[in-house]
């Protein structure tokens, strides 16, 4: 693993520091709100007009759906890795009654921004929020620091599951729970990679990586968690976004593509669930 020798993390991917650094992914009309997820459209009517109030709701709805499955949270300490604008965070200090909320995220452009769009907050609470650079691979946390970790559309960014892994197991106290939601390849038949590549542009130039849902569950329970769980969440994901990507593309457009790769079963949503013993 490549590491910068001024930080104590591994170097960020190029497509990684390009999207989340000077393009500022989260300030694209279709991530209405800072959040940068496709959404859980569950509660929402897909087939009506849909407003900027749905799309951010379906991106708040995605992060309660996870901390559902990390819950109960209640004075407890929450890490979230890949933080992003911190909107996540925010929400779960809001509505969990959570004792303490860290955000972690490899790009220091989307932690200052994060500050800046929370600046209230952080004054306002500073010993049950903060922001911290840090990466999935090498966390700079204590052993057991967390009850609970999540993690929202972003493992697919990752480069090594096993080492993300390593450091959720490690920093988790016993008892501690993890849960992960994001997109993974159908299957794990040789060529996903490829077949993607050809559909998605975010898969084509190295932003998300083309991995079996398998990889992260066999990496937890490698590393000793228990109660490894996969969910598909595609039929709660999929036509929602698709439905909201009508908004800003044409049917040929690249993005119209994440709906065609699901159904052609390349690809799929999933949430992950663990336990440390």
């Amino acid at each position: 693993m490549a590491f910068d020798a001024q930080e104590s993390f591994p170097v960020m991917r190029p497509a990684v520091r390009e999207t989340y650094g000077p393009a500022d992914l989260s300030g694209e009309p279709i991530f209405a709100g800072g959040f940068i997820n496709f959404g859980h459209w569950r509660d929402i009517d897909v087939d009506a007009p849909l407003s900027e109030a749905d799309r951010i709701r379906s991106q708040q709805d995605l992060y309660r759906r996870v901390l559902d499955a990390a819950g109960p949270l209640q004075q407890l300490r929450l890490l979230e890795v890949g933080s992003g604008l911190g909107m996540g965070c925010a929400l779960a200090l809001s509505e969990r009654r959570l004792a303490e909320v860290t955000g972690m995220d490899i790009h220091p452009a989307q932690l200052k921004r994060a500050r800046e769009v929370h600046a209230g907050l952080l004054k306002e609470a500073p010993e049950r929020l903060r922001f911290v650079q840090g990466a999935a691979e090498r966390m700079p946390f204590a052993d057991a620091e967390f009850d609970a970790v999540v993690s929202v559309e972003a493992v697919q960014h990752f480069p090594d599951l096993e080492a993300f892994a390593v450091e959720t197991a490690r920093v988790l106290r016993p008892g501690g729970r993890v849960a992960v939601a994001s997109f993974f390849a159908g299957g794990d038949a040789p060529g996903r990679g490829e077949d993607l590549a050809q559909l998605l542009e975010t898969f084509a130039n190295g932003l998300d990586i083309a991995r079996p849902v398998t990889a992260l569950a066999d990496a937890l329970t490698a590393r000793g968690l228990s109660a490894v769980r996969v969910e598909s969440m595609g039929p709660q994901v999929w036509a929602g976004w698709d439905a909201w990507l009508a908004r800003h593309y044409a049917p040929d457009a690249w993005p119209r593509n994440f709906l065609r790769a699901y159904e052609r079963r390349l690809l799929d949503y999933y949430l992950v669930t663990a336990r440390r013993p």
